[in-house]
């Protein structure tokens, strides 16, 4: 339950983070000083670097998560092999 609950607020926070960008990124440019195809591309550049950064996050993150199933599932296998094992003697 407490993981779901950690896994709801994870949510909202890159949502808010992402609301965040997307509002500031069209203040940039409504004030921008500079023009306007300038903007676009330091803009869409900015995007891209936060959009790789999250990945990459991600990515570690469901590869540790990954590897703790299989090790999970591996000590499942050999406790219940050993149970197996004991109970035939």
């Amino acid at each position: 339950m407490v993981e779901r609950y950690n896994l709801m607020n994870k949510g909202k926070i890159i949502l808010g983070v992402l609301a965040g960008a997307t509002i500031g990124a069209t203040l940039v440019i409504l004030f921008a000083p500079e023009k306007v195809a300038f903007t676009r591309r330091t803009i869409s550049k900015r995007g891209e670097d936060y959009l790789n950064n999250l990945k990459t996050k991600y990515k570690g993150f469901f590869i540790t998560e990954s590897s703790e199933l299989e090790n999970l599932k591996d000590m499942t296998s050999d406790f219940l092999s050993r149970d197996r094992n004991s109970s035939k003697k």
